[in-house]
């Protein structure tokens, strides 16, 4: 008996900030003919998925949120993980989308059908669809990274991932052993610290570490912007051009780094009163060629008697202890990967298949790249929303997504218009675009800062991740889509669908 094969014009892989904001913008433009897929249970994307200890944004809430959906009740400036998850499941509910949303449904194989001009898809539980577009928003920030450990596998003790926090196993009077000194560790160290017996932190790389200017806001705030939502814009405009002025130091001239990095080490002084684990703490690279924290509590949790800090590398784990390549062995009952992300990796092989037949990562020689972060030739159709070279160091990254979905929203409009079967972009134009990106990168301070970081593909050196400049000026390439950066194949079936483009505030 054949299978029925569902289709949609338009499928949507992910339910985080990019899934949600780019399903809200097509049911405005009056597109109702899409699906979103999602693996979890829940929607929320990266602020469902992490749920440790102390885990929030550290972007302003009132800039880290839709434009479109504007929120005047955040309890604080830096909302922590379960209010931005409450909004995102908010936003859900209040633009319809439940219907569109198949749950607990990852998708497993995507597949182009040049013959037909649609896209094959599998879920997981084996289901076929089609679709005549794709838009993947699964975003950078979503497989999680592990050490290669020796002996891990004779581990007997708990071990687990930021990620995947367990949240069953208590911490109180337990040796642990934390590994990695990345943003969702600097988060949840105070927390452990605060319930274990001892606490060892293996620390490969000192992350530079500022202060967080974060408060409650208060009853008046909250009330003014439910009364006046233009005041509430005026704030997150204020936000966004303070934060956007950070890029002088980070690509224009990095020199100027040498005033946040006077901060950052009045915070150490101010914060940690051992010299020698002060030393410890302190980077040897130039302030931003690795992702900036900020933190209140992460160097006063350091400071404690039951925590040390561990900057000899490991050997191997053993069945209750680790053993540093100094010889030395600690006894653990527990050890939590703050490890991060696989940045530079953010599609498994063996998941996308363009034209010919060809894996999407093996046109990834030297690690991603796609056209506006957003088109990849020879994928007709297929747009990715917080691809390569669209993440930030220095602003918000909803900023980044929203302005992505204008150009998905424009492109889709010239395939209504003109009704073509596909757009894809042509490989000289790629190419250049993307030589461009790695001019503009080489003399920023995450490429001559003297350190390596996720933001590099580790093969290559290239900047795979970070956009490379201001802001508004990716907002500017995106505003419109520029059909002659493409191929157009026309269609003998004529396309209907009424999407229509709003400008985004």
């Amino acid at each position: 008996m054949a299978q029925s094969v569902e289709h949609h014009k338009i499928a949507i892989i992910g339910s985080g900030f990019s899934g949600l904001g780019m399903a809200i913008k097509l049911k405005q433009t009056g597109e109702h003919d899409f699906v979103v897929f999602e693996k979890e249970g829940g929607v929320g994307g990266t602020w469902r998925v992490n749920h440790y200890p102390g885990c929030a944004c550290d972007v302003p809430s009132h800039l880290y949120s839709f434009s479109f959906a504007a929120n005047p009740v955040w309890s604080r400036m830096f909302s922590p993980q379960p209010e931005i998850k409450k909004y995102l499941e908010h936003c859900a509910d209040k633009f319809k989308l439940m219907p569109h949303i198949k749950l607990n449904n990852a998708v497993t194989g995507a597949r182009w059908d040049e013959t037909n001009a649609l896209w094959h898809l599998t879920d997981q539980h084996g289901k076929q669809h089609t679709a005549t577009m794709i838009v993947a928003g699964a975003g950078g920030l979503s497989i999680p990274s592990y050490p290669n450990l020796k002996g891990v596998d004779s581990f007997k003790g708990t071990i687990f991932h930021s990620q995947n926090w367990n949240h069953e196993f208590d911490l109180t009077g337990k040796r642990v052993a934390v590994i990695g000194t990345g943003a969702s560790a600097i988060q949840f160290v105070p927390h452990v610290q605060k319930q274990a017996k001892q606490m060892d932190l293996y620390q490969r790389t000192a992350p530079w570490v500022m202060s967080k200017p974060d408060r409650a806001m208060s009853w008046a705030e909250r009330n003014l912007f439910k009364r006046l939502p233009a005041a509430q814009n005026a704030l997150r405009k204020s936000i966004y051009w303070m934060l956007e002025s950070r890029v002088l130091g980070f690509t224009v001239n990095p020199r100027l780094m040498v005033i946040a990095k006077r901060w950052a080490l009045n915070h150490i002084r101010a914060q940690i009163t051992d010299p020698e684990l002060r030393k410890k703490v302190t980077p040897d690279y130039t302030i931003g060629c690795k992702r900036i924290l900020m933190s209140d509590n992460y160097y006063p949790a350091l400071d404690q008697p039951n925590a040390d800090v561990i900057t000899t590398g490991i050997q191997e784990i053993k069945a209750n202890s680790i053993v540093t390549i100094d010889g030395q062995e600690r006894e653990v009952d527990a050890i939590i990967y703050g490890t991060g992300f696989n940045a530079t990796s953010p599609i498994p092989k063996g998941i996308i298949f363009g034209r010919d037949g060809i894996d999407l990562v093996d046109t990834w020689k030297d690690g991603p790249e796609a056209y506006k972060g957003t088109t990849v030739s020879g994928f007709p159709n297929l747009f990715m929303l917080m691809g390569p070279n669209t993440g930030l160091g220095h602003n918000s990254m909803v900023y980044m997504i929203e302005s992505q979905i204008t150009y998905v929203l424009e492109a889709m409009k010239k395939i209504q218009k003109d009704n073509l079967a596909y757009v894809d972009v042509l490989p000289d134009v790629q190419a250049s675009y993307n030589e461009a990106i790695q001019k503009k990168t080489s003399g920023s301070v995450w490429s001559s800062g003297g350190c390596q970081s996720w933001y590099l593909h580790p093969e290559s050196g290239k900047n795979v991740t970070l956009w490379p400049d201001f802001t508004w000026k990716f907002r500017l390439q995106t505003r419109n889509f520029d059909s002659k950066a493409y191929r157009l194949q026309y269609s003998v079936t004529p396309i209907t669908t009424s999407i229509t483009t709003e400008a985004t505030a």
